[in-house]
């Protein structure tokens, strides 16, 4: 009897993303203080804008920065993409962080489906909607990038205190969540069954938030306050005059 063939077959490779979720490298946590105290001390106030915050998650990575339109691929690294968040929070200890608040966008069933809405409109219906335009976007990016997250800086209001983690960025099931109108006429979303709020929408302005839970892998951060640049001495160092400036009109 002859022995039986079996066939050949291609070898599969799994798209490995550019780490595991929050396992960030050993001197990620350095790198970003260093940022910090520099950004303290060259501004001289506690001011770090999404932008910034972007940059320097870039750096940290060693990834590149590619600002978007969408927001939510904003630093790339091979096949990973991220979008980047910074959220206030007043805690004393961030330890004791569980959710944010995250406004992920502008999501306005009114341009995308050229309804008319009020309070008087259907609530799940208009959540369907709501996510839908979300759940495009994110398609639309993970068409170009296998691995789509997104990296929250959670900072104190004088950057003496931060924390750091990062999730997977998802589309949403419309079916798992449960809609209704508030008081102040936003609209809710619950997971279903529960009084979980996951999602809040304003109809003016269709700002989108979405509540995240903290994890615990969540990497935080004391900040040492530095002293303020000398804005003269800097000028003399770099050997600043007024030939440096060229007034072309007058």
């Amino acid at each position: 009897m002859a022995k039986r063939k079996y066939p050949k077959l291609r070898t599969v490779s799994k798209s490995i993303s550019a780490y595991p979720l929050n396992k960030f490298n050993s001197e990620f946590p350095y790198i970003l203080g260093q940022e910090i105290v520099y950004l303290l001390a060259s501004k001289g106030r506690a001011d770090l804008q999404g932008n910034e915050w972007e940059q320097i998650f870039a750096l940290c990575l060693g990834a590149e920065w590619k600002p978007s339109n969408v927001g939510l691929d904003d630093v790339v690294m091979g096949n990973t993409a991220w979008g980047a968040k910074t959220v206030k929070s007043g805690l004393k200890d961030f330890k004791d962080l569980k959710q944010v608040r995250l406004i992920s966008g502008r999501n306005s069933p009114v341009y995308s489906y050229g309804v008319t809405i009020d309070t008087s409109a259907d609530p799940n219906e208009i959540g369907e909607q709501v996510l839908e335009i979300w759940n495009e976007r994110v398609s639309a990016v993970r068409e170009k990038y296998k691995h789509l997250r997104t990296v929250v800086l959670v900072k104190s209001n004088d950057l003496s205190q931060v924390a750091v983690f990062e999730f997977d960025t998802i589309r949403f099931d419309a079916e798992l969540f449960n809609f209704e109108w508030n008081k102040r006429g936003n609209l809710e979303g619950f997971l279903k069954g529960t009084r979980h709020k996951q999602f809040v929408w304003q109809p003016h302005g269709s700002q989108f938030t979405v509540i995240e839970k903290v994890p615990e892998e969540t990497l935080i951060l004391k900040i040492k306050q530095p002293e303020t640049l000398d804005k003269e001495k800097i000028l003399q160092a770099i050997g600043f005059d007024k030939s440096w400036v060229t007034i072309e009109r007058k």
